[in-house]
């Protein structure tokens, strides 16, 4: 026996909807506060696996990071870094723009640079395990 979506309808009550609203509700929110990073104060520069330099996102600035294969370029602007130049030949790092999130990371891996933000809470790429 085959019934249709209008029979399905006929069996909910007033309080299954609102308990399938309020759940909806607590969901959203949850992913709203749960999974999105807050909010950078600072960034940090490696290269070879040393820190470099860590700056404030306050102001704009241009940090030049000597590597293996070259100069590599990150760009700090208020709330936001990118590297905006890098000698390694895919230019991943380039291309994965601003960095916004507190977490947030681009790696120069051919050049040994990365650049991370930091701030008081983190997005995390995955869960822990």
């Amino acid at each position: 026996m085959k019934r249709k979506l209008g029979d399905w309808w006929a069996l909910l009550r007033p309080g299954d909807v609102l308990v399938v609203l309020a759940g909806l509700m607590v969901c959203g929110l949850a992913v709203r506060s749960l999974w999105q990073g807050g909010a950078p104060d600072g960034a940090v520069v490696r290269a070879g696996g040393r820190v470099v330099a860590e700056v404030d996102l306050g102001r704009e600035r241009l940090i030049e990071v000597p590597g293996p294969l070259g100069v590599t370029v990150i760009e700090i602007q208020p709330g936001r870094a990118r590297v905006a130049s890098d000698p390694g030949p895919r230019q991943y790092c380039v291309r994965q723009g601003w960095l916004t999130q507190a977490g947030a990371v681009a790696i120069c891996a051919p050049n040994e640079v990365s650049l991370s933000l930091t701030g008081r809470s983190a997005n995390y790429d995955s869960l822990n395990y």
